[in-house]
């Protein structure tokens, strides 16, 4: 409880203060103007002798490598004044290079871009044979447990959010099935259905597509889907490329399978419930809220004191406004804030009705340190985001930060914790100028997850209106 009061006393000293620190203010918006307008310096010289240089290599999930990789790399690179750029196979499945010429000089610098898998990227990272290790899942226990000597893997420094994914699950476009429950995602895999007629679907045989055991894609469908309750089923394809598995589903009339949204074609997109909530299809307000059962953020890790230049400043074009544009291209769900119209059902509270009423919803979700009223490392950076985005709009209308969580035995506590999270937000607005309105918290109220398992943390969020 003490941790609790210190916390207010935290928040309340941001609200009394504001107007004395006005220069400090400006200062780190400024600082965060800079980060999130992130522009590459043009590349007039390279110190190395050799005629073609390496600027740095990425290795890693087949999601980011396939093509949001290198398009992010040829933007960076043109900005960085690169001619005749260009994408070249190396060869072997999965890799290539993008290259391009430093005309003054007569050398060509390059990026190799190796998409194996989200696991092979972070081995390739220890030894030295990457410097950016691209990931559809958060690096996981022991992974940050081995590179502990090497990087912090949780720090801000070192891992990047590069944008969010909705993990699609797709059946042929014949299939009369609409939504399916992670439950039954998970009876259907582990091969305790195998029919479609058992979950409401014509009498058909399912055929079961996933991706290999490399990928990250795959590991955030078994932690998300199968968890321990779960395994995947022995008569299930597996495929090292989202393209091929989704060519499978097309050409199988009871196929289902699971891809990143971006690969999902001419397939038919399911809605996807967790527990007792309400089924979403992967769009983007619910997948850049996060809402989605089966959303996931897709990331960058480097090691936090890098000695290459040219990652970080990658890595900040990739997260800035111009680098999520690209993004957005690519078909995944940028980090830009933006606002957006949503239908509410009027069995929500009258209270809440009522605050948001006139207001639209902005694309993103605050969320939080596990067990911590401490924002996420997405979150430190959303917020600079966010406070763009109202300053793009002249400064004009009020902010509405909305405060959630899971259930717990005192609903008071709940509703604290929740006002709590939502004030934190508030108090880093506050620090770039920023003032919102109102901050409340609703406790366990409109969950987007189970409140059973590992996905209840997705219901410890605050939502931000704008009216």
């Amino acid at each position: 409880m003490l941790r609790y009061l210190c916390f207010i006393s935290i928040c309340l000293f941001s609200f009394i203060s504001h107007a004395s620190i006005s220069a400090e203010q400006e200062s780190r918006w400024s600082e965060a103007l800079s980060s999130i307008q992130a522009q590459p310096k043009e590349l007039s010289e390279l110190s190395s002798s050799d005629s073609v240089v390496e600027l740095f290599s990425i290795h890693g999930s087949n999601t980011v490598g396939e093509s949001l990789a290198p398009n992010l790399v040829m933007d960076y690179l043109k900005a960085k004044g690169i001619k005749n750029l260009r994408v070249q196979s190396t060869g072997r499945a999965n890799e290539k290079v993008v290259k391009g010429d430093l005309v003054n000089e007569g050398k060509t610098v390059q990026v190799s871009i190796a998409a194996h898998g989200s696991s092979t990227g972070f081995k390739r990272l220890m030894n030295g044979d990457a410097q950016i290790w691209a990931s559809s899942r958060p690096a996981k226990a022991k992974e940050i447990s081995a590179a502990a000597a090497f990087t912090n893997l949780q720090s801000p420094d070192s891992e990047h959010v590069l944008g969010i994914d909705g993990l699609a699950i797709v059946v042929n476009p014949k299939n009369g099935i609409d939504r399916l429950s992670k439950e039954q995602l998970g009876l259907i895999y582990s091969g305790q259905v195998n029919n479609w007629s058992q979950v409401g679907g014509t009498d058909l045989p399912i055929s079961l597509y996933a991706r290999d055991e490399n990928s990250g894609t795959w590991d955030s469908f078994k932690n998300m889907v199968l968890g321990k309750r779960f395994s995947l089923s022995e008569s299930a394809q597996r495929f090292e490329s989202s393209e091929d598995l989704v060519n499978h589903v097309l050409n199988s009339q009871g196929g289902i399978g699971f891809i990143g949204m971006a690969f999902v074609g001419k397939s038919k997109l399911l809605a996807i419930s967790d527990g007792p909530t309400q089924a979403f299809k992967p769009t983007q307000l619910t997948v850049a809220t996060e809402d989605y059962a089966l959303s996931r953020r897709l990331f960058f890790y480097t090691q936090s004191q890098s000695s290459n230049p040219y990652v970080k400043e990658f890595v900040e074009f990739a997260q800035g406004i111009k680098g999520q544009s690209i993004v957005r291209q690519q078909g995944f769900i940028s980090q830009n804030v933006e606002s957006m119209n949503m239908g509410l059902s009027d069995d929500l509270p009258e209270d809440y009705l009522n605050m948001v009423k006139g207001a639209k919803r902005l694309s993103v979700n605050f969320r939080f340190q596990e067990g911590s009223a401490k924002l996420d490392n997405k979150a430190l950076k959303d917020i600079q985001r966010l406070a763009y985005f109202i300053r793009q709009q002249g400064g004009s209308g009020d902010v509405l930060l909305i405060g959630f969580g899971d259930k717990r035995k005192n609903e008071h506590r709940s509703k604290l914790l929740s006002k709590l999270r939502a004030m934190a937000v508030r108090r880093e607005l506050a620090r770039l100028g920023i003032y919102p309105q109102e901050t409340t918290g609703y406790g366990d109220f409109n969950p987007v997850a189970s409140f059973e398992g590992a996905s209840r943390v997705k219901n410890r969020r605050v939502e931000v209106w704008l009216r």
